[in-house]
């Protein structure tokens, strides 16, 4: 199928369908095929926690699922291991499902687990671990771009944990410019808006290249097929969930006139011809409903 082709008919079957070149990097499809790129990821996490990495590399080869048995299993967004041991995990969160701190405490657990050996006493081959989730909203409502947190003792004052696990939630909608870097503030505006006005003149290299490794994303053919492919595939599922539902609603209603009318007294055929269905099926209905 051409792209044309493919392209009209999801425009004219769900008008919400949003073009390849339109996406942000806060939209999922974006953010994916973007984070194939390893030094892309490098980019994002860079600019997120103002630091600079000399090397990379996938931890257990690429984006993961980790799926416990008999436990929730999760896919993260990337995962990547510094030169240096530490384990960096990013997750984009477009919309606030109000379960963002405990979804980070059960990343920490799942981001562990696998570094220590079965049977392993000692714990020293757990490395330093940043989690770090960029919202597309102000979570804790207090206007910052960056909030990280470390355990602290409400005992003594500065007092910190030492388990080497920092959470970090990035904050695209922040105001306290004068109190992050600009290379943060700039790298946020631009995954809320992923185009060309967001990258300022003079802004940090690194953003501008990360813009281009964008832009040629959104220029490839191949790329846009693939995308709307998954949009219709997506639409599809959509459609025949709701079709299911109302299905399953029609069945409800239908039980519920049944039984009424049959606590009337009224006979099958009398209740196929009010309901102007057939009688095997409302038979069958009946018996569904004894059943």
């Amino acid at each position: 199928m051409n792209n044309e082709k493919l392209n009209m008919q999801i425009a004219d079957s769900d008008s919400l369908f949003t073009p390849l070149q339109h996406l942000n990097l806060m939209d999922d499809f974006l953010f994916d095929v973007t984070t194939v790129d390893l030094e892309a990821c490098r980019i994002i996490i860079e600019l997120s926690l103002g630091i600079r990495i000399r090397e990379i590399r996938w931890k257990e080869g690429q984006k993961v699922v980790h799926n416990i048995p008999g436990r929730r299993g999760i896919r993260m967004d990337f995962y990547v291991e510094g030169a240096d041991g530490k384990v960096f995990d990013v997750e984009m969160q477009k919309r606030n499902r109000g379960n963002i701190p405990k979804r980070t405490r059960y990343y920490q657990g799942l981001i562990d687990a696998p570094l220590l050996k079965s049977g392993e006493e000692g714990f020293d081959n757990l490395k330093p671990a940043y989690i770090v989730v960029i919202c597309g909203f102000d979570l804790y409502h207090a206007g910052k771009y960056r909030y990280t947190f470390r355990n602290l003792c409400e005992e003594v004052p500065g007092l910190r944990l030492g388990d080497e696990c920092t959470k970090i939630i990035l904050n695209t909608k922040g105001s306290n410019e004068d109190e992050v870097e600009q290379s943060l503030v700039d790298f946020l505006h631009y995954i809320a808006k992923s185009d060309d006005e967001s990258v300022p003149e003079g802004c940090d290299e690194r953003l501008v290249h990360l813009h281009n490794k964008i832009k040629k994303i959104k220029s490839s053919e191949q790329m846009e097929v693939t995308y709307m492919k998954m949009e219709e595939r997506d639409r599809q599922i959509r459609e025949d969930g709701i079709k299911e539902g109302r299905q399953e609603g029609r069945k409800e209603g239908l039980f519920c006139l049944i039984k009424k009318k049959l606590e009337k007294g009224k006979t099958i055929e009398e209740i196929a011809d009010a309901l102007e269905e057939e009688v095997p099926v409302i038979e069958a209905l009946i018996e569904e409903m004894e059943n």
